[in-house]
């Protein structure tokens, strides 16, 4: 994907309002997505960076769950998506962790995690997907959200 399209993506993936219980929706959601899929994924949702949502599938390890963190530190960090950070870095010819200055053991910019965007107030935290490729993770959590938006 390119950056227009990561970003007309964030822009359709806004939310209304994000509750605790709507962390708990989405994050089951995408676990149900997953296991149709017969995949297994590990899922973290934070709000205002307090963790509301954990879920390690069977089939994911601790690895995965130390991945969830570097992804989600991308947007705390740019309150952009880390899929958008890596393609940004890409496209010019660099990569996040040899021209940034975050430390590559706490910070990666690869696809999964995405920010959550309140309509009128901003990102208010964070839905990382991980145990699949940087693409898929970023696919299953735009899936994950797209099918909670529907469901509201």
């Amino acid at each position: 994907m390119d950056l227009k399209a990561l970003d007309r993506e964030e822009q359709e993936l806004e939310f209304t309002t994000f509750s605790h219980q709507d962390a708990l929706t989405l994050g089951n959601r995408i676990v149900q997505y997953a296991q149709e899929k017969s995949v297994a994924v590990a899922v973290h949702i934070e709000r205002n960076r307090v963790p509301v949502f954990t879920h390690l599938m069977d089939g994911t390890s601790e690895e995965n769950y130390l991945w969830l963190f570097r992804k989600k530190r991308i947007v705390d960090h740019y309150n952009r998506s880390s899929a958008y950070i890596e393609t940004r870095f890409n496209q010019n010819g660099a990569t996040h962790e040899e021209h940034s200055l975050l430390p590559a053991a706490d910070y990666q910019a690869i696809g999964g995690s995405l920010p959550i965007r309140v309509e009128n107030v901003g990102v208010v935290g964070s839905v990382t997907v991980g145990g699949l490729t940087g693409e898929l993770d970023h696919a299953y959590a735009v899936e994950g959200i797209r099918l909670f938006l529907k469901g509201k």
